[in-house]
């Protein structure tokens, strides 16, 4: 009998996942019907026709912000086993003296140093987004004026 090692293990698994992959893609590929069209081949953008370039420029903050969300979403994943703990009796029992104490003063700075940093970004105005002018519009509206007297 053949002793496989633990890498040739996670090897045979890589092969044989690469393996079922590729059949599946083989097989959907004979069964799946194949009738392309042009307008099957244009981009959808929920139903509008796509105009220009893909190569658009978007605005920065979209990008800041999405980083932002990042920023704070990684740094609060670090409160989820610190909840737990604390949510823990048994765990507050063991923990309850020098250590508990300690542990919560840290994450009072932890927290303290998140919201530093949303009022440093908040003060910065990178939260705030670019607003479009208004522009003037010349529909004239066929309901008369007394139809929105009795609203007011």
């Amino acid at each position: 009998m053949i002793e496989i090692s633990g890498f040739g293990v996670v090897l045979l698994f890589l092969i044989g996942g690469i393996a079922f992959l590729m059949v599946t893609l083989l097989v959907g590929k004979i069964l799946r019907p194949s009738r392309p069209t042009a307008e099957k081949q244009t981009t959808y953008e929920s139903g509008e026709e796509p105009s220009g370039t893909a190569w658009g420029q978007f605005n920065v903050r979209f990008y800041i912000v999405a980083l932002i969300f990042l920023l704070f979403e990684a740094e609060l994943v670090f409160l989820f086993p610190w909840a737990t703990v604390f949510g823990d009796e048994q765990l507050m029992a063991e923990t309850h003296g020098l250590w508990g104490k300690f542990s919560m003063v840290e994450t009072f700075i932890f927290v303290g140093i998140l919201l530093v940093g949303l009022a440093y970004v908040w003060a910065k105005g990178m939260l705030e987004w670019v607003r479009p002018k208004p522009k003037a519009t010349e529909f004239i509206s066929k309901i008369p004026t007394k139809a929105y007297e009795r609203y007011q």
